[in-house]
């Protein structure tokens, strides 16, 4: 029977021996920011460090994916080669990660030998199994620069919602996947001319073969244990249907296709970044057991066990941008070797906003991990407390400076932070910092000694479930318990009067120090470290947790330290400021202009029916993140419209106004509505959309000539 929870629901769980987790591989291409850390490295470093903390068989897998078309793109705007790009990002990202101290097994990269191999190999298993299909076909080529276009390399009109800067593999507007030939007026990125189409042979892999399996294994399988999120991106693609997906491409920048026919094509980097999880788990065996054999050790790892014994559970942390990737294509792929298992889960978070606004790269609208670092030294638990506590679980969240500030100064300083302080210093003033005994006790101690052994079950229930927030804010209601409890016995009233009263107290107050130590682990690494330190406990495992006799009476504790320290306002302005100053510069710079339409005449012109409407409904559009749903009574009849501006504009902001939209615009029929219609916005050069709208009120359906 299986119990249902929220957006989850718990099964029986098979035997696991080992767990192989994996973090998203970072593109190589520019340093990791906070949108990163929130949708992927936090919460699959609080999940291996409490596995660890459980003595369970885990190894925690990641590193840089260096090979793809951004990274040529990255190349080619600074002028240097590829591997200097990927050279110098990679070295960014892996010391950002050490510092921030996420704890990864193994960082590798996917410009290693042993993964070109391994992927290499992987290719030839395929290849001499049958699995591929081979495809002669018409791709884009750039005559000036004599190459073929990859699809990033080109850019376009979206057949489906219009937006003039749809790249050649995915409208970021509409969210619609596409070919570069899908493309309304397509140009080349490389020189800005418009592509012609040659012939060019490919490998591909035919997904559609695997489509009743994956349904099964997806939509009835994981159907009660997948993230809503995760589970319905995947039943779009299924019920679009599958189609063969190239493996191969013509660039000179990645892993080379090792078969003679193909000399100068490589792997397409969707087939190769995700073998990179496997060729890393090679590379840290062999560097495991060098260090072994180094320390005069014979045992051996084998990294065959995590990859290919039924009783491993794999875990895929991702972002929602990669959710089909693992999802359906990594599946795809290792159910067509035939010797890998497949992932039990892959808890993929939303995307994390900043102050408001999309983080965007090419923007600067980013905070870099690797600046925050330098910026507040020795804060590394506060971020992953943040970003923990404001976590895009189930739907897209906002990080704000101004929120920073306050979880910090109000939640980690003023409740646990404070709580631990009070409790060590009362313990150094009344009993020379030993921990004393427990006397009689009384009601109120009672409760509380049987609510400090419930959290240890409530948290770990959050944490397998991979509802990381919800386990934080229950740690934080273990120290708000402790907090609460000090406060209202009084111990410093007390000790002149009744010094056995104070020794109760203060005994049950260390108890919920040590048991926060504990469980503080996964998500606050360092502070955990510190408060372990100063209770004098060598570092216990999650099962201890919950015991109202973790220190024992007479035991000798270390000096108390603050654990958290308040953030002032100075520091938070400057950051503010520097995000100020990144819009500025933003509105500022002169966008590059898209190249001008082809001419029409006025005839042409006249033909287009723009009038003015209001808005009377608007409503998000199921299992989307860009698409709204409007009703709006352009004065003739009223319209739905189906719009790409959910990221701007919120639906209850949206009723009553008044807008301007093109009105004879065929219908189209967007994610199962007919949209019939097209509403008119202007975009910034900080890449924000605006509604365009008369300055006064006019009569709905008033023409615009």
């Amino acid at each position: 029977m299986c119990e249902q929870s929220g957006d989850y629901m718990t099964k029986p769980t098979k035997e696991v021996k080992r767990y192989t987790i994996t973090a998203a591989l970072p593109y190589a291409n520019g340093p990791v920011h906070i949108g990163h850390l929130a949708g992927v490295y936090v919460p699959a470093d609080i999940y291996v460090r409490y596995l660890r903390l459980k003595k369970k068989d885990v190894i925690f897998i990641c590193g840089s994916d260096e090979h793809g078309v951004p990274i040529t793109i990255k190349a080619r705007q600074e002028g240097v080669s590829p591997q200097q790009i990927v050279d110098k990002y990679h070295a960014i990202i892996k010391k950002a990660f050490s510092d921030f101290d996420i704890s990864f097994d193994i960082y590798s990269r996917t410009s290693n030998a042993i993964h070109h191999q391994t992927a290499s190999d992987f290719f030839r298993t395929l290849f001499e199994k049958g699995e591929f299909i081979v495809k002669t076909q018409q791709q884009l080529y750039d005559e000036e620069q004599k190459q073929f276009l990859a699809d990033r390399y080109v850019v376009g009109t979206c057949p489906r919602c219009s937006n003039e800067k749809a790249y050649g593999d995915q409208c970021e507007n509409c969210g619609t996947s596409l070919s570069p030939t899908d493309l309304i007026n397509p140009r080349s990125v490389l020189s800005g001319n418009l592509p012609v189409l040659k012939e060019t042979k490919h490998w591909f892999l035919p997904l559609d073969k695997y489509s009743k399996w994956l349904s099964k294994w997806i939509l009835e399988d994981h159907k009660d244990d997948w993230k809503t999120n995760v589970y319905g991106q995947c039943k779009s693609w299924l019920d679009h249907g599958l189609q063969p997906r190239a493996v191969t491409r013509d660039l000179d920048w990645g892993v080379q296709v090792p078969l003679e026919e193909a000399i100068g094509k490589v792997l397409y980097v969707w087939f190769d970044a995700p073998i990179g999880y496997i060729s890393a788990t090679r590379e840290w065996a062999e560097l495991r057991n060098q260090q072994l054999e180094a320390s005069g050790k014979t045992e051996k790892v084998n990294w065959v066990p995590y990859w290919k014994d039924k009783d491993t559970k794999l875990i895929h942390f991702i972002g929602k941008d990669n959710i089909v990737f693992h999802c359906i294509v990594f599946p795809g792929m290792l159910k067509a070797e035939g010797s890998y298992i497949l992932p039990d889960n892959v808890p993929a978070n939303e995307f994390l906003n900043l102050e408001g606004a999309k983080i965007s790269t090419s923007r600067n609208w980013a905070v870099w991990l690797h600046e925050y670092l330098q910026d507040f030294p020795g804060q590394q638990d506060v971020l992953r407390y943040v970003l923990t506590a404001n976590a895009p679980e189930t739907k897209d969240n906002d990080f704000t400076w101004k929120d920073f500030q306050t979880r910090n100064n109000s939640e980690l300083l003023a409740i646990f932070g404070n709580f631990v302080n009070r409790t060590m210093v009362l313990t150094l003033k009344y009993f020379d910092g030993k921990v004393p005994d427990k006397q009689e006790l009384t009601e109120t101690d009672r409760e509380v000694i049987s609510q400090i052994s419930s959290f240890p079950a409530k948290i770990e229930q959050s944490l397998e479930q991979y509802r990381f927030r919800e386990a934080l804010t229950e740690l934080m209601n273990l120290a708000r318990l402790g907090n609460k409890y000090l406060t209202e016995t009084e111990p410093w009233k007390l000790f002149k009067t009744d010094e056995n009263r104070v020794r109760t107290i203060l005994n049950i107050s260390l108890q919920v120090c040590a048991n926060l130590a504990i469980l503080s682990q996964p998500f606050l690494p360092v502070s955990s470290r510190k408060l372990l330190g100063m209770l004098n406990l060598a570092e216990p495992g999650w099962n201890e947790a919950g015991s109202t006799a973790l220190l024992k009476a007479g035991h000798q504790l270390n000096q108390p330290a603050l654990l958290f320290e308040r953030i002032e306002d100075d520091a938070i302005s400057k950051q503010v400021e520097k995000l100020h100053s990144t819009k500025q510069a933003n509105s500022e710079e002169a966008p590059e202009a898209n190249p001008s339409k082809p001419e029409i005449t006025y005839e042409d012109f006249a033909k287009m029916d723009i009038r003015t409407g209001t808005i009377l409904e608007a409503e998000k559009v199921a299992k989307t993140q860009k698409l709204l749903k409007l009703k709006i009574d352009i004065g003739i009849d009223k319209r739905t419209i189906v719009s790409g501006i959910a990221e701007f504009f919120k639906p209850e902001d949206l009723i009553g106004k008044q807008i301007c939209m093109l009105v004879n615009l065929a219908p189209r029929n967007i994610r199962g509505t007919d949209s019939h219609g097209m509403i008119l916005t202007v975009e910034d050069a900080a890449g924000t959309l605006y509604l365009i709208s008369p300055t006064e009120v006019v009569n709905n359906g008033s023409e615009i000539k």
